[in-house]
């Protein structure tokens, strides 16, 4: 069975329980850039558990998000090897997700 994205799904479940449910995207990168540091959490790159065939987020710390931007920004929806798209996400209490889906 094939590991769905929370793209593709419209959204996710975290560990914790939260629902966040896709809000917009693909975004303009300018908004992705403001979201980096205004985002409540914020998410790069992917996490499988083999097992379950599940993917879970990696929420980055505060302090590592203007990197991972820059990274990201770099190589926002490039036709290349490496490639990256923003994604936002919304949950009930009105928190924001910002979402960097890695394409390679």
């Amino acid at each position: 069975m094939p590991v769905r994205s929370p793209v593709a799904d419209r959204g996710f479940t975290d560990a914790a329980g939260c629902r966040w449910t896709l809000a917009r995207g693909p975004l303009d990168p300018r908004r992705a850039k403001r979201l980096a540091v205004s985002a409540d959490l914020m998410s790069m790159g992917t996490a499988y558990d083999d097992e379950q065939e599940l993917w879970f987020p990696a929420f980055l710390p505060e302090a590592d998000r203007p990197g991972a931007w820059l990274e990201a920004g770099s190589r926002y929806d490039v036709d290349e090897l490496l490639s990256y798209l923003a994604y936002e996400f919304t949950d009930q209490d009105g928190r924001t997700l910002l979402y960097i889906q890695t394409f390679c």
